[in-house]
């Protein structure tokens, strides 16, 4: 089920997740992807303004930097439930979602990615907005490097995609 999860072991010992607030909110903004990446993941300074207001409408959402030691070297935003519009997979109304993530692009194809997903299983794993049976994620089609970090860690396609993302589930239970 999550032996893939277990058994990953972090590249980089100090990496951690630090939530997003007026300190850092700035600095997780202008991170930026390699232009050629752009059409795959969601601009950060939006998705923060999104998470914002999911947490307003009463939903979780929980943004975060992620940094090695003190150095911010990208962003993640993880959902519950929070997913209500039309056309929305079910699976994405009744899971914790790995809605973005994303690696500067000075810090990429180094492990960070894959190690920052790592840490984002083992957050949602602590149920902070109640238990659920899986984890949800999706990636743009095309981004073969999310899909192959996705499905190191034994997220598989449901067949429950929206316009061109493709979903993916991990089941936890």
């Amino acid at each position: 089920m999550l032996e893939e999860v277990k058994n990953y072991k972090l590249k980089h010992k100090n990496l951690k997740l630090i939530p997003i607030t007026t300190k850092n909110y700035w600095e997780i903004g202008w991170l930026e992807l390699k232009k050629e990446q752009e059409e795959f993941v969601g601009d950060n300074f939006k998705s923060m303004a999104y998470a914002y207001a999911t947490v307003m409408e009463g939903k979780y959402a929980k943004a975060f930097g992620i940094y090695d030691g003190d150095e911010s070297i990208g962003f993640l935003l993880i959902g519950h439930n929070s997913y209500s519009f039309e056309g929305c997979p079910k699976t994405l109304m009744h899971s914790y979602d790995l809605w973005r993530i994303m690696i500067d692009k000075d810090y990429q194809n180094i492990g960070y990615g894959k190690d920052a997903v790592k840490l984002a299983i083992d957050y949602i794993l602590t149920f902070p907005d109640g238990e659920e049976d899986i984890i949800t994620t999706s990636y743009v089609e095309g981004n073969e490097c999310a899909k192959h970090i996705y499905e190191s860690f034994g997220f598989k396609p449901n067949g429950d995609n929206y316009e061109d993302e493709i979903t993916l589930v991990l089941k936890v239970k």
